[in-house]
């Protein structure tokens, strides 16, 4: 394994950390480093009020320098290692100050990969990562293999690493801005599995190619005794070209499949049934059974913010799917439901084609209401598709505004449901605080609305 740096004793070491991020990352290589003694500077362009409910899982964490609001180059000269979020660019002028002065760089989940002794299942993909991850974190949960959920889904490992024993299991989602540092490891789990394939984070990503070079990493270093699970159904994942043996899922691999994997699925939508095939098969390559994919199936339960049902009142049923950041997710959410869907829909502008979204919702959807940066594209795109029948509303200002809005275009029967199809960052902390505020929005109307007929 190549390492990012070329010591493992990090006491006394000036180590900066750069983004704290709003998932654990930061956290996590924060409490990590502290705990070994490095000399930890935490540096971020965010003001430490709008860090404050991070900041608050480190207050016991003694002797780190934080600088909040802005960065200082000497913290990038001087340092013995520095370890960046994910999201930050890999061209920011900082990093390539750090580069020149030969000062190593990682990241969280770097660190992790170098510092754990278990065997990684792994999970990416445009859309479906996070629950196909939990499904296949469920499953090997029946086997009496101890198993470790985290990465991207949105908890650190890496403060835990020591815990981690050989003969344990590691379960991770990883973006594209994880895989991209994780090509540097020259590493790819033992199973991975990718749900799907399509344009994202090309606000990131220089190019569409690039976007897919990164997440082709999880399969770039498999070898012979390692497996790759793909998707049949998707053209561009099918051909993507892996060492290790392969095995198919989705609607042109069914017949290979032998277990009634669409009995055992409890979520709506046929999406749901194509994420529990790709971890049936990623579980199945690690040992698990039949009857440990069917109670592990039978016993998932939603994740927060992914079409979850938040409650109902007056005949409306409210369901938060936050986590649905792309065009695609959304479309998918969209088509889990037959009865009329009221949506909530927009957010902040990734730089991808929002018109196969905007048909679906102009066909599909009831109403909309449109919020974040790409509210007026999507009206324009929606109010371009001939014949339809949904209702789309001007740009709304703010998040209030939308929700009253869509409720006010419900009857009877209907679904409220927000499935953005785009990423939060304009009006929301992260998906997770927009979901929720919907779901707050959501009980609140419905405590108001509890004694109407349902």
């Amino acid at each position: 394994m190549k390492p990012d740096h070329d010591f493992r004793d990090y006491r006394g070491r000036r180590v900066t950390v750069m983004g704290l991020g709003a998932f654990g990352g930061g956290v996590g290589a924060v409490r990590f480093l502290a705990a070994r003694g490095a000399l930890l500077t935490v540096t971020d362009q965010r003001t430490d009020a709008a860090l404050s409910a991070t900041l608050d899982e480190l207050r016991d964490i003694p002797n780190v320098q934080y600088r909040l609001g802005g960065h200082d180059a000497a913290d990038f000269t001087t340092a013995a290692l520095i370890v960046v979020n994910p999201a930050v660019p890999r061209e920011h002028s900082l990093l390539e100050l750090a580069r020149q002065s030969h000062v190593p760089l990682t990241s969280e989940m770097n660190l992790f990969w170098q510092h754990n002794p278990a065997p990684i299942l792994a999970v990416t993909g445009s859309n479906g990562k996070s629950t196909t991850t939990a499904m296949l974190h469920n499953i090997l949960r029946q086997t009496n293999v101890k198993t470790w959920l985290g990465g991207n889904i949105g908890q650190s490992l890496l403060p835990d690493v020591d815990q981690i024993r050989p003969h344990d299991v590691v379960v991770l989602e990883l973006s594209s801005f994880q895989l991209t540092d994780l090509d540097r490891l020259r590493v790819s789990p033992r199973v991975s599995v990718v749900t799907n394939f399509s344009a994202n984070h090309l606000d990131w990503h220089p190019s569409l190619d690039h976007y897919r070079w990164a997440k082709q990493a999880l399969l770039r270093y498999q070898t012979a005794n390692d497996v790759a699970v793909l998707n049949a159904d998707d053209a561009d994942v099918r051909a993507w070209p892996t060492r290790g043996m392969t095995r198919f899922f989705g609607e042109d691999a069914r017949s290979g499949i032998d277990w009634p994997i669409a009995d055992w699925v409890t979520l709506p939508g046929r999406h749901n049934i194509a994420n529990a095939q790709a971890a049936a098969l990623a579980a199945s390559a690690w040992g698990a059974t039949a009857e440990h994919i069917a109670r592990g199936l039978r016993t998932y339960q939603a994740l927060p913010h992914r079409l979850q049902f938040i409650g109902a009142a007056a005949g409306r049923r409210f369901y938060n799917d936050s986590l649905a950041t792309t065009p695609e997710s959304a479309i998918v959410g969209l088509e889990a439901f037959s009865d009329p869907v009221v949506l909530l829909a927009g957010g902040y502008d990734k730089h991808v084609d929002l018109t196969a979204m905007a048909t679906a919702i102009a066909q599909k959807a009831k109403a909309v209401a449109l919020m974040g940066t790409t509210a007026a594209a999507l009206q324009s795109l929606i109010e371009a598709v001939p014949e339809h029948g949904c209702v789309a509303s001007e740009p709304l200002p703010d998040f209030a505004t939308a929700f009253a809005w869509a409720v006010n275009h419900t009857s009877l029967g209907d679904v409220v449901l927000l499935s953005p199809g785009c990423a939060s960052y304009d009006w929301f902390r992260n998906f997770a605080d927009r979901g929720d505020q919907f779901t707050a929005a959501a009980q609140e109307w419905m405590a108001a609305h509890i004694a109407f007929p349902t």
